[in-house]
């Protein structure tokens, strides 16, 4: 499955180590990491995936692929600023927050919008959030929702 990642853009090394973390047990378990394609979580979660031999998506919120982090593997750009928030949420299966501030907060609204499963990490309290502590704990909370939405948990692709 794909699994979205959002978190702030700018990271204390703590936070970077989370979310690298992160990357390495999503591609380990065989699924793809969406993000924003950036830096800060969007760069780390792309360099434990890439260290672990996943495959990474990012969509950018500007008009051109080379600005995509060096560990974005499939880069798509958008022009579209802060309102490709929606399409990173869009094109994950489930949702895991790191960290954040205005951007994830919209990330995650849309993940409500858009009834995805989403686990958080030091990130903002809300409803539809499942606040975990590491990263095997955020995977495996996604993993168990959307397999008991009755989605599949085995990346296609």
């Amino acid at each position: 499955m794909r699994i979205s990642v959002i978190g702030g853009s700018t990271i204390d090394d703590d936070t970077a180590e989370v979310a690298t973390n992160l990357g390495r047990h999503i591609a380990q378990r065989g699924h793809t990491v969406v993000c924003g394609g950036l830096g800060g979580v969007m760069e780390a979660v792309c360099r434990g995936a890439d260290e672990a031999g996943g495959h990474t998506i990012g969509i950018l919120p500007t008009d051109d692929r080379a600005d995509a982090n060096s560990f974005v593997d499939e880069a798509i750009a958008t022009g579209l600023g802060h309102a490709r928030n929606a399409l990173v949420v869009m094109n994950g299966d489930a949702v895991v927050a790191v960290d954040g501030s205005g951007g994830t907060l919209s990330e995650l609204g849309y993940a409500a919008v858009y009834e995805r499963p989403t686990a958080g990490i030091g990130t903002h309290d809300a409803n539809h959030v499942e606040a975990v502590e590491t990263a095997e704990r955020a995977v495996e909370y996604v993993e168990n929702a959307v397999a008991a939405s009755g989605g599949s948990v085995v990346d296609d692709e």
